[in-house]
């Protein structure tokens, strides 16, 4: 896991709409840049709803709501259209930028051992450092903490 205080690593990555997308981009505001398994599962479609139903509460702090996964643009267009997700969805189908933001580890499915996403969300500042990062987070619960730590 990436630690406070560093530098989080640049990266682009096409958007649900096909559209490059860098870190960059979001320089002078905080981001939110959770890392979730898959599309259109339980748990990530109760985070990224969650996130959409809190979604002004977060620009209200000038936070910006963004989601990774290994998901392919079209299924994230289609997750962002079912679910009126009001954020930007990043594909990483090569799973780099999972790897370089250290969430992609070893997990057991149905008793076998995968490599695959560890939920994770990270806070970055306005400068573009990793403020606070949190790990095996829960799907319910994620965006509150993240509401309550954004200063």
């Amino acid at each position: 896991m990436l630690e406070p205080g560093t530098l989080a690593p640049e990266f682009t990555l096409p958007d649900q709409n096909g559209n490059p997308v860098s870190l960059s981009d979001f320089r002078g505001q905080k981001v939110i840049l959770y890392f979730y398994p898959k599309d259109n599962t339980s748990g990530c479609t109760k985070q990224a709803c969650a996130y959409r139903d809190a979604y002004p509460q977060f620009l209200e702090k000038n936070a910006k709501v963004i989601g990774i996964s290994k998901d392919t643009v079209r299924s994230h267009a289609n997750f962002e259209k079912k679910y009126e997700l009001p954020f930007t969805l990043l594909a990483d189908p090569e799973r780099k930028v999972l790897e370089t933001y250290d969430v992609l580890k070893e997990k057991t499915m149905y008793g076998k051992k995968v490599m695959g996403t560890v939920r994770t969300t990270y806070l970055i500042d306005e400068n573009g450092k990793i403020e606070k990062a949190y790990e095996k987070v829960k799907p319910e619960q994620d965006y509150e903490i993240l509401l309550a730590d954004l200063r």
